[in-house]
């Protein structure tokens, strides 16, 4: 029996404890076992998420809100949305974490401890949009490949951190500096140490930007390790994966960064409109840079019967990427007819703005409530999904709900 080397009593009360009742028959397990139950973790429970979140894959992870999830103003973490590349790091040890600057362009490589961007550096504290550069793949036809994202792809939260243009700055940045590409701590789902899941970058003028942070406060407290704990990089209007998660390095280029997912047909669309379907090349293919103009019901919840009464607030957010948002209408009509919402101006640059209407429904029956959303050079969203691409980037059409007033 002792050659089988079974469990010890401290592990079985330890698992006994986890699962909330006796672990029968459990002093017979080899030692080094885990239960099944304990096997599969509960993702909700396991990233501090709501139980309304959906799950669209968990190698690697990735997990996005229901609209109405996402009401308030400043996005809690139960109902940010979870998009990894990779592996999260394990056994993270923020004391000893360092941000090397290296790269062609860089006047004298530099690397700086934790305690040391935080103690050197001012602060600073912005209200950023991330949104999922292939929010909205779901309605694209034919399909695209990826993780088939509907709208929950995208929150706002409040980051604080140092800016990178003033840590760039102090390494020294070169004349011929075009782009900066970052280097983070997950593993590619290999585990193969040379594979980088995701190496992504942005041209200098977005990483120089006073909003672009290094940022290790995500609303008030240090970020969640799925979120990037303890060293992200934020840069707010763009496809969230410029934003890179457990940052270790930047490196300034001299030419447009060539990490993974920066070639090919990713977070790249075609320059000029092509069918459904088609094939394109990659000479043909931009890089996804500011996000276009959205909006997104948040109350009522799609679904929702209404109690027959004069009025009801409607309310959501709206982003444009590098832009403001100018006006935001919504129609019950399909589109035939818009009414204006009232819409407030964002807390800083980058920050998505909030909007409402009283709507009243006039009779019994089904409604949908579409809203649009205009930027501040005149460009509305499409009623309908806009022009296909081969990995279902960029969906932008009005946010539709549906309501019912009995």
């Amino acid at each position: 029996m002792n050659r089988r080397n079974f469990m010890g009593k401290a592990a079985l009360a330890t698992m006994a404890a986890t699962l909330g009742t006796k672990l029968v028959n459990g002093h017979l397990m080899p030692k080094g076992y885990v239960p099944l139950a304990l096997q599969d973790p509960d993702p909700f429970s396991l990233f501090n998420k709501d139980s309304q979140m959906v799950v669209l894959n968990d190698r690697p992870w990735n997990m996005e809100a229901q609209a109405h999830l996402l009401d308030d103003k400043v996005t809690p973490n139960p109902y940010i949305f979870i998009r990894n590349n990779g592996l999260v790091p394990e056994n993270v040890d923020a004391s000893g974490w360092t941000l090397t600057i290296d790269g062609e362009s860089v006047v004298q490589e530099k690397t700086y401890t934790l305690a040391e961007l935080k103690r050197n550096f001012k602060w600073h504290t912005y209200q950023l949009t991330l949104e999922c550069g292939g929010n909205g793949r779901a309605e694209f036809n034919p399909p695209a490949k990826g993780n088939q994202w509907t709208v929950g792809a995208v929150y706002c939260a409040q980051w604080t951190g140092v800016r990178l243009r003033d840590v760039l700055e102090d390494a020294g940045i070169k004349e011929d500096a075009v782009y900066i590409g970052y280097h983070a701590a997950d593993e590619h789902l290999s585990r193969d140490p040379n594979k980088p899941p995701i190496s992504r970058g942005a041209p200098m003028a977005k990483a120089l930007q006073d909003e672009t942070l290094l940022a290790f406060e995500m609303n008030g407290a240090p970020i969640p390790l799925v979120h990037g704990y303890p060293l992200r990089l934020v840069a707010g209007g763009w496809p969230a994966s410029v934003s890179g998660k457990w940052i270790t390095g930047i490196s300034v280029r001299n030419k447009v960064h060539d990490g993974a997912k920066m070639t090919g047909d990713a977070y790249r669309v075609p320059c000029t409109p092509v069918a459904p379907g088609e094939k394109v090349l990659d000479k043909d293919m931009c890089i996804i840079e500011s996000m276009p103009v959205k909006s997104l019901i948040t109350h009522p919840k799609s679904g929702a019967t209404l109690k027959a009464k004069d009025t009801f607030e409607m309310r959501g957010h709206a982003w444009a990427g590098e832009l403001e948002v100018a006006q935001v209408d919504y129609s019950l009509d399909f589109g035939a007819s818009w009414k204006s919402c009232q819409l407030s101006a964002p807390a800083n640059r980058l920050a998505w703005q909030h909007f409402s209407a009283t709507v009243r429904l006039p009779e019994k029956g089904y409604y949908e409530i579409w809203a649009r959303a205009t930027d501040s050079q005149g460009k509305a969203q499409p009623m309908l999904v806009p022009g296909w691409n081969p990995k279902g980037y960029l969906n932008n059409a009005c946010h539709r709900i549906a309501v019912k007033r009995v």
